[in-house]
């Protein structure tokens, strides 16, 4: 008897035992499709060079992951990093790397490879970003030392916010061994999915990683689908082929809120677009007149078009960076005057207008720029619309070959330190030309540690911009989404100002 006993005493252990044992966490469920608005580059799959755009972050929040990055409730949050500190000095930074995160392919992230992605990385502040860095220390696997040449107050704007993708990491060892096109071809990340496949511009297909450090995504396959045309993309969302469709205008707009099950959702971001005049540095160009320049912001009736083309969601603006970001200078927009517009015109030596050339729309916002071309027409300044796809403008754009009149559009974080840098110095990734006393201005705004001395330069060198119309800015973008009923978290407001769904572990099917 003595036997039964035990075994029966054993299996009541078992049984209790087994109350106290974590629970698994469940496998990943079914397939979230995206209705996406662009065409998806392949130069995505890589941080290194990251555009001072949000349009990569798309897929980077997807298959990579960062020392640090604009999280749930954080513009810059532990990621790779579990945390870091400062020295009094301000010369060094150290992260503390979390022991559990890994690659895709089950290798540990180590301080090597923050190291070697740093030392790789070529996009939006590269150039300052290496300037003013003395070196990278890694006195173990988990620790990474960033020691500056000196004080720097942006440092962690410029290094952990979408403002660059310099804090981004991939595996050296797996990258050294497939070389540039190998990897752009079968990337490896830290992200919360894997890649499966990429048929370039047209779609992406990626499989949850179980590896990943801060938990399992829900969704086990996330596909991202290049839609460019909307009316195309809200179809898809009604038929419940996309569950999340991105960038909807217009009517098109409110036909989907009409929609029963679907759920229209808009989002002030960090985005601004704006009026580039890329000619404005050529002395021989009508552009190089700040009268043409002023008459083309003129001739925008910004709020109408705010109203036609996003709702009213849209805030018009007269300055490139957002008013929510640290140290902007609200600038408000330049006033609807026709009249006053063809004056200027007229003081320039064009009172029958001018032949503008080529005008080129940011894509997707085609029905914006066909109705910024007819303000623009009516008050003299002719211009022939000239569509392009996302990812050859931006291209272009970074290769200064864009020419003519331009809009463009930026949605990194960060603040006006970093925008300004971007677009309006010389060293900017996608500037064209610079002003002498914005770059003295600049310069010295970032080694200034005292916070209100470095506000008044920044405000100095936004109104430089303003008042030599640099730009002409439209309006702070209410970007609009819409997402289909079978979500049950489409994780449209988690992460501050980001227009994306995110963080993608987070994001549900209804069961």
């Amino acid at each position: 008897m003595a036997p039964i006993r035990l075994c029966h005493a054993l299996l009541v252990a078992l049984s209790l035992s087994a109350l106290f044992i974590p629970r698994a966490e469940a496998a990943p469920e079914g397939t979230m499709t995206w209705g996406v608005h662009v065409t998806l580059a392949s130069r995505w799959l890589d941080p290194a060079e990251t555009e001072a755009l949000v349009t990569p972050f798309l897929v980077l929040y997807a298959i990579h992951d960062a020392v640090v990055k604009p999280m749930t409730g954080a513009v810059t949050g532990p990621s790779l990093a579990e945390s870091w500190t400062m020295s009094r000095d301000g010369l060094v930074y150290e992260f503390v790397l979390r022991k559990n995160a890994r690659f895709h392919n089950g290798e540990p992230v180590t301080a090597d490879d923050v190291k070697f992605s740093f030392e790789r990385y070529r996009g939006a502040a590269a150039k300052l970003l290496k300037e003013r860095v003395k070196e990278i220390q890694t006195p173990d696997p988990l620790r990474v030392r960033i020691v500056l040449k000196e004080p720097w107050p942006d440092f962690m704007t410029f290094y952990g916010t979408s403002a660059s993708g310099a804090a981004w990491v991939v595996p050296k060892k797996y990258f050294e061994k497939v070389g540039e096109d190998g990897y752009r071809k079968a990337p490896i990340g830290a992200g919360p999915y894997k890649f499966v496949s990429f048929q370039p511009g047209i779609e992406l297909v990626l499989e949850a990683f179980d590896g990943y450090w801060r938990k399992t995504p829900s969704v086990k396959r996330l596909v991202l689908r290049s839609i460019p045309d909307e009316a195309t993309r809200a179809a898809a969302l009604k038929r419940s082929e996309v569950d999340i469709a991105y960038f909807l205008n217009g009517p098109i707009a409110e036909d989907v809120r009409r929609t029963p099950g679907l759920t229209l959702s808009a989002m002030r971001t960090n985005g601004v677009l704006f009026l580039m005049f890329p000619d404005q540095w050529t002395a021989s160009s009508p552009w190089a007149d700040r009268r043409i320049r002023m008459a083309a912001s003129l001739a925008l009736d910004r709020q109408a078009i705010n109203e036609a083309e996003s709702l009213g969601f849209s805030g018009p603006t007269g300055n490139i960076v957002p008013r929510h970001q640290e140290f902007a200078l609200p600038i408000p927009p330049d006033p609807y005057d026709p009249k006053r517009a063809k004056a200027l015109l007229a003081e320039a030596g064009y009172p029958s207008g001018l032949d503008a050339g080529d005008f080129t729309p940011f894509p997707p916002y085609n029905s914006m720029g066909e109705a910024i071309a007819n303000y623009l027409n009516a008050v003299g300044i002719r211009t022939r619309v000239r569509t392009m796809e996302r990812a050859a403008l931006l291209s272009a754009w970074r290769d200064k070959k864009l020419k003519g009149l331009f809009v463009g559009a930026t949605g990194s974080a960060g603040n006006a330190s970093t925008r300004l840098e971007a677009f309006a110095t010389a060293r900017g990734v996608l500037s064209y030309g610079s002003i002498p006393d914005v770059e003295t201005l600049f310069a010295a705004q970032l080694q200034e540690m005292d916070r209100k001395k470095r506000e008044e330069m920044l405000h100095q060198i936004q109104k430089i911009v303003y008042e030599r119309v640099m730009f002409a800015p439209i309006w702070e973008n209410g970007f609009i989404r819409a997402f289909g009923p079978r979500m049950e978290e489409a994780g449209m407001t988690l992460i501050p100002a980001f227009p994306y769904a995110g963080p993608l572990e987070e994001l549900r099917l209804k069961r």
